[in-house]
């Protein structure tokens, strides 16, 4: 037997797990119980061999059988859509002066120049991987540091992790550089080596060194034309990083958008951030958002990071906390989603890969709560969409059970205190939760 958190799982051919809550926008499959003012149904849940065989109100179940979950809310392994695998992990040897995102590009461009070899790289992606899998995440997209003296190895690196890592944690990537790469020999390349590691193909928007997710550079259409074309020829999917920034001048989503409807562009697009248009004009905001709209393009705030380095001045309290339109999105039919983006490097001194701290981020910053309709979705079953992972973000019959169980009862415990008694299930048995020590790491540091 696993005994893990508040509750003992026997490891079994048939698990049964008696008066749990979920909530309704995580289930696959129809319950027919009142749900109360949270979304929070009470359910039976049975699995068989690892996937869901039954999910019924609860009270179902006799209770001399299975696990008495005392309203304990149930919840699907977490989906994170865009992070940093590869650079995180390095805030103590390379901290951030200011805070700043100018400062942070200079930090983590100096700790490339010193701590760039491959175990180094190997070693923190997988620290990464262990913290999230301890917390319940089943599934990670990572942007791949990607300029010319690096992307080979960090790449490579993502191989080997997406390889030793399968089954427990689904891994995807994307290319991360500057837009002007493109415009060089080594774009084409770069697009080579992402198809050869199955990936998406990715850039950062902002034109030259001196450019902060500002203004659109005159240079930025024909770059973006150009991003796209080896994207068609190589039938590759974007994920881009835009308008980071608080600079009502910078509107690369609008373009981004504007360009997929004049190409046609047939792939996905997944855009990041887009933070500088919660200061745009409503004109402008209305015109973005409907182009993004028929481009079918989808996006993903990363609340942790962007509160932590948007907006700051030294000594001068934030008057604006970095989170895009995501109510709006959602009115629009724009599928929007959460990560965890940067993780104790200088874009971003804190977080661990923790899902639900980064939802309940969300949920506390852009007011995603009563009622919470949908917005369980956005670190669950939206990003599964969007990364075409079939069997991921939802609680559904015949899908494997990757569960997560925890103590608390409402949606306010759930936010309010650190899950640090959950129960995660893969395939229905147990898994050890127990997180990697800082210490792992320190001589890296």
């Amino acid at each position: 037997m696993a005994s893990k958190g508040f509750i003992t799982i026997p490891k079994t051919k048939v698990l049964r797990l008696r008066r749990g809550r979920v909530h309704t926008s995580l289930l696959g499959s129809p319950v027919h119980t009142p749900e109360n003012a949270d979304g929070l149904v009470g359910v039976d849940i049975e699995t068989v061999d690892g996937l869901v065989s039954a999910i019924a109100p609860a009270g179902t179940f006799p209770n001399n059988q299975g696990i008495d979950l005392n309203s304990g809310i149930v919840w699907p392994t977490f989906v994170d859509s865009h992070c940093h695998l590869d650079i995180s992990h390095t805030w103590e040897r390379s901290p951030n002066v200011d805070g700043t995102f100018k400062s942070a590009l200079a930090a983590t461009a100096a700790d490339h120049r010193i701590n760039s070899s491959y175990d180094d790289v190997r070693r923190r992606f997988e620290f990464g991987l262990q913290c999230a899998f301890a917390h319940g995440v089943a599934a990670i997209r990572t942007h791949v540091d990607s300029d010319e003296t690096e992307a080979e190895r960090h790449w490579t690196v993502f191989g080997e992790m997406r390889e030793k890592w399968a089954g427990r944690v689904e891994l995807q990537a994307t290319s991360l550089t500057a837009i002007d790469v493109f415009g060089t020999d080594f774009g084409p390349k770069l697009a080579d080596l992402v198809v050869k590691f199955g990936g998406n193909l990715g850039a950062v928007t902002p034109v030259g060194e001196d450019d902060d997710h500002g203004d659109i550079s005159p240079r930025f259409q024909a770059l973006l034309d150009r991003v796209f074309e080896l994207a068609e020829e190589r039938n590759l999917n974007l994920d881009f990083h835009v308008d980071e920034s608080g600079r009502q001048g910078a509107r690369a989503l609008g373009l981004i958008a504007r360009t997929a409807l004049r190409r046609r562009f047939r792939g996905d697009i997944l855009c990041g951030h887009c933070c500088s248009l919660s200061l745009q004009p409503e004109q402008m905001v209305q015109e973005t958002l409907i182009a993004c709209a028929e481009a079918e393009i989808s996006v993903v705030s990363l609340p942790m990071c962007n509160m932590y380095l948007q907006d700051r001045v030294k000594a001068r309290t934030p008057r604006w906390r970095g989170i895009t339109l995501l109510h709006e999105m959602a009115e629009y039919g724009i599928p929007v989603a959460v990560g965890q983006d940067d993780c104790r490097n200088a874009f971003h001194a804190y977080g661990d890969h923790n899902m639900l701290e980064v939802f309940a981020t969300a949920v506390r910053a852009a007011h995603l709560d009563r009622p919470f309709g949908r917005w369980p979705q956005i670190a669950t079953l939206t990003p599964a969409r969007f990364m075409k992972l079939k069997d991921y973000g939802s609680i559904t019959i015949g899908k494997p059970a990757n569960l997560i169980l925890y103590k608390a009862r409402t949606m306010s415990e759930l936010i309010s205190r650190p899950q640090t008694e959950r129960v995660v299930l893969r395939r229905g048995l147990a898994i050890d939760t127990t997180l990697p020590d800082y210490s792992n790491l320190d001589d890296l540091q």
